[in-house]
């Protein structure tokens, strides 16, 4: 059963991704694709196949221990600035021009 455009209006609210109606029909056509090529995969007896969760296999994540070292000198890390006010790094404003935020 192929994805209607409301299916994919209710997927991008879902998502929180706005879409005009010309991107509705383009990816409304485009899942629809998607989802026909992967319908090969249904030719295939998967029922004893056990569900993977990593394509290279038992991978998992070495973490060290966390060790207490020497403090990074401030003055070090401020001498790769640009620009350095009170012993901060001073930043554009993102938010509009100039005054003191």
């Amino acid at each position: 059963m192929p994805l209607s455009e409301k299916d994919v209006r209710d997927i991008a609210e879902y998502a929180r991704i706005g879409l005009n109606e010309a991107e509705v029909t383009t990816m409304c056509t485009d899942l629809n694709s998607i989802i026909e090529t992967l319908q090969a995969i249904k030719q295939y007896d998967l029922e004893d196949v056990e569900p993977t969760f990593h394509p290279i296999g038992d991978l998992s994540n070495v973490m060290r221990e966390d060790v207490i070292g020497r403090p990074f000198p401030r003055e070090v890390a401020l001498s790769n600035g640009d620009s350095v006010q009170d012993g901060c790094f001073e930043i554009p404003s993102i938010l509009g021009e100039g005054g003191d935020r």
